[in-house]
């Protein structure tokens, strides 16, 4: 199965070479994925590690593309909610891991580059048993996940606001910091806080009440929860 696959995918990597340059260059790509190689293997005979094999990640749900490997239960919630793979998603996931996706047990500082990103997944998709049907550019007019105006991440919120706004929060997660079906959100960094609460607003993460919510908070509203969930004991 595995051999056959690899012969696909060095085939889709040579047709899809110039398309993959458009997102990228898939040879300084390479480079970059020595950063993943204690977790993660690709190519022809690759096989899970610590993390699992990233042959055709591209156009997966999450949590469900190598069928075989045993995935955290935050990754495995996301791809529940609709969280699929592609060139939005996983430049968010590779820029901040655990702002993306909460409680996942990739413990990876992220890429805080965006044309390494871009290398990076120009690499990745050339290992596509599809590469045609990936979008060989980003997707226009639609905002990336972290890149946050500085006067964003900048706000102080006031944590006694915070308090006020969480009852709603309150009603599924738990302020004991117990994760019961639904991921904890006490004593996040204020940043991963923010980051995730505006990835719900740009529709980046998939569950549709999370960004019903969100929606419906402004910069400082959200800045004032970040403050009063990170020192909540």
């Amino acid at each position: 199965m595995i051999q056959t696959f690899g012969k696909a995918l060095a085939f889709a990597a040579l047709a899809s070479a110039a398309g993959a340059e458009e997102i990228g260059d898939a040879e300084r790509g390479a480079k970059v994925f020595h950063q993943c190689t204690s977790c993660h293997q690709i190519g022809y005979g690759a096989e899970h590690r610590v993390g699992p094999h990233l042959n055709g990640v591209f156009g997966r749900a999450a949590a469900v593309f190598a069928e075989d490997y045993k995935y955290s239960k935050g990754l495995r919630r996301e791809g529940e909610n609709g969280l699929v793979w592609d060139f939005r998603t996983l430049d968010a996931y590779i820029e901040n891991p655990k702002a993306l996706v909460s409680g996942t047990r990739m413990n990876f500082r992220g890429i805080k580059n965006p044309e390494m990103r871009a290398d990076l997944l120009a690499y990745m998709r050339s290992f596509s048993a599809s590469p045609a049907d990936i979008p060989e550019a980003q997707p226009t007019g639609v905002p990336r996940e972290v890149e946050l105006e500085p006067e964003i991440l900048a706000l102080v919120g006031d944590p006694e606001y915070g308090e006020y706004l969480a009852s709603e929060c309150s009603t599924c997660h738990q302020s004991s910091g117990g994760d019961d079906g639904i991921p904890s959100i006490t004593q996040w960094p204020d940043e991963d806080f923010v980051v995730a609460m505006h990835a719900y607003k740009r529709k980046i993460r998939p569950h549709p009440v999370m960004q019903m919510m969100a929606g419906r908070l402004t910069d400082e509203e959200i800045a004032a929860l970040a403050a009063y969930f990170k020192n909540l004991e």
